[in-house]
């Protein structure tokens, strides 16, 4: 069956390549690329049931304030970079492949504990199953930060590698998925209504992938201007998109000249040496920041606000979020909350679950009592 489906996507993807991209293809290539998306979860779903990803070193519990995954190719220096920004010492070495198993430490800054998993460096088609690629990119969906570690010498090459990897097992790193609300009916066709123009493609085309994916009665809002390839993955429904994080590391290898070069190319990344210790504590401050963690304060009925063990949870969160993560009974137990800070509106306001708390509110959560 994977050999038929294998068969299927080529040769779908070799029509795509053949066709030329213009005003009249756009179409037919928006159905293309549908029929292959499709092709590639059924192939997935089929792989993910008839075996297990959770073997020996990869079956990894999340913990922490956040979650990140070091992705690269081997030898990039992850496992050095783990030994040296969190608590865990990882296996190191100056030969590929070092690190065979999944390893997970906790980074400590800033009030925050961040859990970061090194694995196995990647290799191309790991996404096909090549060197044990599926469980290492199984252990990667369920990450909030995306860290990929580049060699300074081949960053671009590496990098457009790993992400094509990603790719193909349906995580977006970097991305956010795109505002689309799609309400199905029981007849009246599709009625499409956009708030913004769509500049890559035509509501032909938006309707024709839609009725590729059976949707043929439906009310369909779009607040953003999404590409073919975006709209796909929205009715794919099992795309992941955490955090993007580009490491350029042995930077003490490099001239000047050489980094100002990466720099031009890939501006945001961060350029480091985990053998030196160079800008290591730069990639702590920036781990932190664009997890976007706040620091929030508890306080039981009655007595003083907890300052100093902060509960760390992402901006935006909700008192929803807030009860589940001091314990799953608090929202079925849940009256109401008291929040003073930012986030309020006045001191002790009463709000309730969906409250999109701030940086520094103290919040009081009431439940029932049986």
């Amino acid at each position: 069956m994977s050999a038929t489906i294998d068969e299927k996507i080529a040769d779908i993807e070799d029509q795509i390549k053949r066709t030329q991209k213009n005003k009249s293809t756009e179409h037919h290539l928006g159905l293309l690329k549908a029929k292959v998306a499709k092709l590639r979860r059924k192939k997935l779903d089929g792989e993910m049931a008839s075996r297990s990803f959770s073997g020996y070193g990869f079956d990894v519990k999340k913990a922490g304030d956040g979650t990140v995954v070091l992705i690269g190719f081997p030898s990039t220096g992850k496992s050095t970079l783990i030994s040296n920004i969190t608590s865990k010492v990882s296996k190191i070495g100056s030969y590929d492949f070092t690190t065979t198993t999944a390893i997970p430490g906790i980074l400590f800054h800033k009030g925050t504990q961040i859990q970061i998993i090194d694995l196995p460096g990647i290799i191309e088609e790991a996404s096909k199953g090549k060197g044990r690629g599926k469980e290492i990119l199984a252990v990667a969906r369920t990450a909030d930060m995306i860290l990929i570690l580049l060699e300074p010498r081949k960053v671009e090459s590496f990098y457009k590698k790993t992400l094509n990897e990603l790719k193909n097992v349906a995580i977006r790193p970097g991305k956010t998925e795109p505002d689309i609300r799609i309400k199905k009916k029981d007849r009246g066709g599709i009625a499409l209504s956009t708030l913004s123009s769509l500049t890559h493609m035509s509501e032909k085309t938006f309707n024709g992938i839609l009725r590729e994916y059976k949707i043929m009665n439906a009310m369909v809002t779009v607040r953003s201007d999404p590409t073919v390839d975006e709209l796909i993955d929205v009715l794919e429904g099992n795309r992941a998109y955490p955090e993007l994080l580009i490491v350029v590391n042995k930077i003490d290898l490099i001239s000047s000249k050489q980094k100002r070069r990466i720099k031009e190319k890939f501006p945001d990344a961060v350029m480091i040496s985990s053998l030196t210790g160079e800008n290591l504590e730069i990639l702590k401050e920036v781990i932190v920041d664009r997890l976007e963690l706040i620091q929030i304060y508890l306080k039981k009925q009655r007595e003083k606000t907890d300052y100093d063990e902060p509960l760390i949870v992402k901006k935006d969160s909700t008192v929803r979020d807030i009860c589940n993560k001091i314990h799953r009974s608090f929202v079925k137990q849940f009256r109401y909350a008291i929040v003073s800070g930012p986030s309020a509106k006045h001191t002790n306001q009463r709000v309730g679950l969906e409250h999109v708390i701030q940086e520094e509110d103290v919040i009081t959560i009431i439940v029932r009592k049986f």
